[in-house]
């Protein structure tokens, strides 16, 4: 399992740049997470990249990941990642009980927040600061698709106060700002 072959897989179910870049924006991350805690960068990465890479050609529920989960078998990506990015749906009832699917939950929504509070700023993410994001969150009719109680949720399942988790994404998004558009 490598990295260059799951980002070949991503580019083959996803032609859509937005979604491309969400998936690299978790990515960054869920690879930030796994130096954080010492985890196999490699696989956390995956787990980030792959997450969302079956949505543009099945977007309703439950078939967004469960088919997604039956390519990776396919393909021989092991339980772990399956079960990591099932997770990361509420509604497929798969318990987060491992910090990688702790850990893609909590980024997932956050992540796409934070880039939509970026993309309206004038220097984008360069400077953006928890403040900002935090405010963002409590304007209902701002990226109303994201649920503020899922990114709560995520951070308490993590075990990392919310200001913490923000900051360490947007951070770890920061790092790759060129990629994510967002420089």
């Amino acid at each position: 399992m490598k990295y260059e072959e799951a980002l070949g897989l991503m580019h083959e179910y996803t032609k859509n740049d937005a979604l491309r870049k969400h998936m690299y924006a978790v990515e960054a991350a869920m690879r930030a997470y796994a130096v954080k805690f010492g985890e196999d960068v490699e696989t956390w990465r995956i787990v980030g990249l792959l997450h969302d890479f079956d949505y543009e050609q099945f977007p309703n529920a439950p078939d967004h990941p469960s088919k997604g989960s039956e390519i990776l078998r396919a393909r021989g990506y092991p339980e772990e990642i399956r079960r990591a990015i099932l997770s990361h749906a509420d509604y497929m009832n798969v318990p987060r009980d491992t910090k990688l699917a702790q850990a893609l939950y909590a980024c997932d929504e956050l992540c796409g927040f934070i880039t939509a509070v970026a993309v309206i700023r004038p220097n984008k993410i360069v400077d953006l600061e928890v403040s900002s994001v935090k405010k963002k969150m409590k304007d209902k009719g701002f990226a109303r698709n994201v649920n503020r109680e899922d990114i709560q949720r995520g951070a308490e399942e993590l075990g990392v106060p919310l200001d913490e988790h923000i900051q360490f994404c947007i951070n770890a998004m920061r790092a790759e700002a060129e990629r994510l558009g967002l420089a």
